[in-house]
């Protein structure tokens, strides 16, 4: 029998593997990772959560602003966005901070949440931010919570159909250990492809709680050898 001590507080402690965490807390515990994953990588890079809550994203704020000091411990900033659009525009703007080699970081990895309803807002910069790419050791995740039978939403909303005609790709995870490590995966496919990435959530995955392998280097990805052309 482990006589290793558990606590709650386990769930942000990149050093603790076996975690309890819910849906909305593994994308908090995601961000954490990333950078660990980054840094072991020899890449000082910062991450940048913000959106418009919503269910059943509805408590990505409060888990963030929950995570208190571990979050600017390891540069990632949260800020809740006036609405969706602004949010994913802000969001924008961060893939460019190092565009001339004059931002403080290699990259700024960030996430995006918010419900159905602000997705169809956001069409226009989902579509030209999509268009103008990601950077290379940054990347987005647009966190897309959906409420198919309309249980806490004013109106039905799907936004995989979103995604699509943003020529967006859909990553949809079943469980919360899905969660962290298609959320790695999204960020390696933004990387390398240069695209923003959807990652579909619902109820059934954010409002359950799970035990699991929180170990950031528990994916490995192999991209491909190409030739990148000039400007990217």
């Amino acid at each position: 029998m482990s006589t290793s001590k558990i606590s709650l507080n386990d769930k942000y402690d990149i050093e603790k593997h076996q975690v309890l965490l819910n849906g909305t807390q593994a994308l908090v515990r995601l961000m954490i990772a990333q950078k660990e994953r980054d840094r072991q990588a020899g890449l000082n890079t910062a991450g940048y959560v913000t959106g418009y809550r919503g269910s059943p994203l509805g408590a990505v704020d409060f888990q963030m602003k929950r995570a208190g000091k571990v979050l600017p411990e390891n540069d990632i900033t949260f800020q809740e966005g006036l609405n969706e659009d602004l949010a994913a525009t802000a969001l924008w703007g961060a893939q460019q901070a190092e565009l001339r080699g004059e931002g403080r970081f290699d990259g700024v990895f960030g996430l995006w949440y918010g419900k159905g309803p602000g997705v169809d807002r956001s069409g226009d910069v989902m579509r030209h931010a999509n268009m103008a790419g990601s950077s290379k050791n940054g990347g987005v995740i647009m966190a897309m919570g959906d409420d198919h039978t309309g249980e806490s939403s004013t109106v039905l909303h799907q936004s995989d159909w979103a995604m699509v005609d943003a020529s967006m790709p859909v990553i949809s995870p079943a469980g919360v250990q899905e969660i962290l490590d298609y959320g790695h995966y999204g960020y390696a496919l933004s990387r390398f492809a240069g695209v923003w990435v959807g990652l579909k959530t619902m109820k059934d995955t954010i409002e359950v709680t799970s035990v699991v392998d929180g170990n950031p280097n528990r994916m490995h990805f192999k991209t491909p050898d190409i030739d990148i052309p000039d400007g990217g």
